[in-house]
């Protein structure tokens, strides 16, 4: 053995991939990458939230836009028809035969802690959203993957936050991000933002 250390697993690369199923690509972003995807993020929501002009409650106006928690997750995925032939965007209307409804909630994109603990809470949730064509992307942070989502979604802590697809101002950013277009995510993230008063 040459230097007496073997290469490490990253935790990222055992929660994405589910026993027996096709790997997922995803994203894990930590570090400076995070602070920017959050920063960015909130800046979206500032602005989605203004355009309504407040007429909502705040925790309402939320719940219509993230599916917060696993289990709300999950429930909304399990919902979401399995897309094996269908395009990657959760935004396309696709159509089913028979009497079956299309499901009124569509999950863009899974923000997911990776540094949860117990990892089982979230193990299913990279082979449900794969089965379903939904991207996930992996949060983990040394204060805590939960805890830099909860307070994106204004809660103490939360370890899955799914952005429904609504067509909206997030949307357009999470499109962005998911097709990679680093250079305009840097230039939004590096515009100064406005004295507060």
């Amino acid at each position: 053995m040459q230097g007496g250390k073997r290469a490490s697993r990253k935790l990222v690369h055992d929660v994405s991939k589910p026993p027996n199923s096709v790997p997922q690509e995803s994203e894990c972003y930590e570090g400076e990458s995070l602070v920017r995807l959050l920063k960015l993020i909130q800046r979206e929501i500032v602005s989605a939230r203004s355009l309504h002009g407040d007429s909502l409650p705040e925790k309402l106006w939320f719940k219509q836009q993230f599916s917060i928690g696993v289990n709300e997750v999950t429930r909304v995925l399990e919902r979401m028809a399995p897309r094996a032939n269908m395009g990657i965007f959760p935004q396309q209307p696709h159509i089913l035969c028979g009497n079956s409804k299309v499901p009124s909630v569509q999950l863009q994109v899974i923000l997911l802690a990776a540094d949860c603990n117990p990892r089982w809470l979230i193990k299913h949730l990279p082979g449900l959203a794969l089965s379903r064509n939904v991207p996930v992307i992996f949060v983990k942070d040394k204060k805590g993957g939960s805890l830099r989502l909860g307070e994106l979604v204004k809660l103490k802590t939360a370890i899955a936050v799914g952005i429904k697809a609504k067509g909206n101002i997030i949307n357009q950013l999470m499109d962005k991000i998911l097709h990679g277009d680093e250079v305009d995510l840097l230039k939004l993230s590096e515009t100064p933002e406005a004295p507060r008063q």
